[in-house]
């Protein structure tokens, strides 16, 4: 006889005893009867394999695909083998372990709190409480991003004699730097808060963050503390936009504008990740003006040693705790005492937190063993298709312009790919299908996205192994997006804007961090920084222009029809 189980949202069935028993009926047993009922082993694998294989299927089809990619790029075109391969293949499991655990536990004990609270907390308290709440919820999410530990851990690949402020920023002054970016979601939080409540258009708030972030990096130029920062703040905005971040506030504001009688809006949910991810560029260029004279690096990477550092499973469970339980209590608390509403489902909150902590501490050992130093190791390791590098026989492999073709288009098919596997970009296609009533399918925008990611990465690459100022991309091409943002409509305006937030996930960012530094080292730059920015800065052109096309090819249409 068939016995069925629910767990949550899932319902499997295995061959345990002799009568059908639901969940519901299992909690009804009395204690000595409940005791009767045992699963074997195999039998709990069997229940749990319907549930484990597509959450671990999702990541998997992220992360394999790029590892084996940069492998079979190592070995055919760079002639190299994979350095510690058993560590780097243990790495990567981890990083799809401990994906899947953090992201269900993302969804079982921090996105129920962050909708109940939005829909509570407006009825109960008046809009400026409701505003520092989410405040606060904006540096806290910050805070428990996973690329925010990447992003520290990348600067210890900095070079410390040729950027000593940079190298100083995201080592000894790391704290100065999270602050900075925790507070510039924040604000991007509370001003995507508002605009959900008030249904404001997003092309003013965009002219409002985006110039003076740009005249900004402008002074920064031409002061030569703040010049080394300028690739860091830039990529800080994509590092902010991550899985923590985006569907927390977007629950938590949407929340908001339904209890206010304004969540109706087909703009719900747009521009948040947006302003989140232009905020944090500007408060992080602030933040280096307080960083003055370099803090004397330790000895092993003064001499020259720069790698990937590792942490010891403990420092990394703590940090993942560190991260993630105050985020925890600080929602409880104001459920609590501000909402004063009850928890619901408090076990399932519980069980969600401890998978969090447990998933976060696994991601960052895989990042460190795995993604992180295969990326490393390829990105050190181009070089050698256009000039010599002592580690690599025979280099340089190819003739200059041969070699440079190569990295670039390596780097343009490591995009285009790691974009279009970020299952976030599809659920955004079908909403903008549904938006535009089908004049912008979802393969158009997936396509568009991809080929703007790729592009970036690749002028990134090229601006590292060139030595490019990343001002003479950062300049124009906000501006030229400027231009375009006033001549496209609404919808495609929050849809290009936002495009750019979902192919920043917990997986590229690492995976191009350690890429370009470690491409950066070899080419003896003075940073590997920028690659993100100009990332996220092409596929928000690719999308808007691809929008103005399919706007124009409507009117042209309709105007054939009439």
């Amino acid at each position: 006889m068939e016995t069925r189980i629910r767990f949550g949202d899932f319902v499997s069935e295995a061959s345990v005893h002799q009568r059908e028993v639901s969940y519901n009926d299992l909690a009804a047993l009395a204690p000595e009867q409940a005791a009767r009922i045992h699963i074997q082993a195999t039998e709990a694998a069997e229940l749990l394999k319907p549930y484990v294989t597509p959450r671990f299927m999702e990541q998997a089809k992220a992360v394999v695909p790029l590892a084996l990619y940069l492998v079979l790029f190592q070995l055919l075109m760079l002639r190299q083998g994979v350095a510690r391969s058993w560590a780097v293949s243990a790495g990567l499991a981890a990083v799809m372990i401990g994906l899947m655990l953090f992201m269900e536990g993302l969804k079982l004990g921090l996105m129920p709190l962050g909708e109940t609270l939005g829909n509570t907390l407006p009825a109960r308290r008046p809009l400026p409480v409701v505003l520092f709440v989410t405040f606060l919820l904006g540096i806290g999410v910050t805070l428990a991003e996973p690329a925010i530990g990447a992003l520290q851990e990348a600067g210890k690949i900095v070079s410390p004699q040729g950027a000593p402020i940079l190298y100083t920023l995201l080592t000894a002054k790391a704290t100065l730097l999270k602050t900075a970016v925790a507070i510039g979601v924040g604000l991007a939080a509370v001003l995507g808060t508002l605009r959900f409540v008030y249904n404001w258009s997003l092309k003013p708030l965009i002219y409002f963050s985006v110039l003076p972030a740009l005249a900004l990096t402008l002074y920064a130029h031409f002061d030569p503390n703040m010049r080394q920062v300028i690739g860091v703040a830039w990529d800080c905005g994509a590092v902010t936009t991550g899985p923590v971040t985006v569907p927390l506030v977007i629950a938590l504001g949407i929340g908001v504008a339904a209890a206010v009688g304004k969540g109706e809006s087909k703009l719900q949910g747009f521009g948040i990740v947006t302003l989140a991810s232009v905020f944090p560029i500007i408060t992080v260029l602030l933040s280096s003006l307080l960083v003055d004279a370099p803090v004397a690096p330790p000895a092993a990477v003064a001499a020259g040693a720069v790698g990937w550092y590792s942490r010891s499973p403990t420092v990394e469970i703590l940090a993942a705790i560190q991260a993630i339980v105050p985020l925890v209590l600080y929602l409880l608390l104001v459920m609590k005492f501000v909402a004063r509403k009850a928890v619901p489902n408090l076990r399932y909150v519980i069980y969600g937190v401890v998978l969090a902590v447990v998933g976060m501490a696994i991601f960052n050992l895989g990042l460190t063993y795995g993604l992180a130093s295969l990326g490393g190791q390829s990105g050190s390791l181009i070089p050698a298709a256009f000039m010599t590098l002592d580690q690599v026989a025979g280099s340089p492999l190819y003739f200059f312009a041969l070699g440079i073709a190569i990295a670039a288009l390596f780097s343009w098919f490591l995009g285009f790919g790691a974009t279009l596997a970020e299952p976030a970009l599809n659920a955004l296609g079908i909403t903008v299908e549904n938006l535009t009533n089908g004049a912008f399918k979802k393969s158009m925008l997936m396509y568009a996205v991809s080929i703007g990611v790729a592009t970036g990465i690749s002028l990134g690459v090229l601006k590292v192994i060139f030595g490019w100022n990343l001002l003479y991309f950062l300049i124009p091409g906000y501006l030229l997006l400027l231009v375009v943002t006033y001549f496209s409509s609404e919808e495609f305006v929050n849809v290009g804007w936002d495009s750019a937030g979902v192919t920043t996930g917990p997986v590229t960012v690492p995976l191009v961090l350690a890429m370009g530094l470690g491409l950066g080292n070899a080419v003896k730059a003075l940073d590997g920084f920028g690659i993100l920015s100009l990332a996220s800065l092409c596929p928000i052109l690719s999308v808007l222009l691809l929008g103005l096309w399919v706007q124009w090819r409507n009117r042209k249409l309709t105007e054939a029809g009439a």
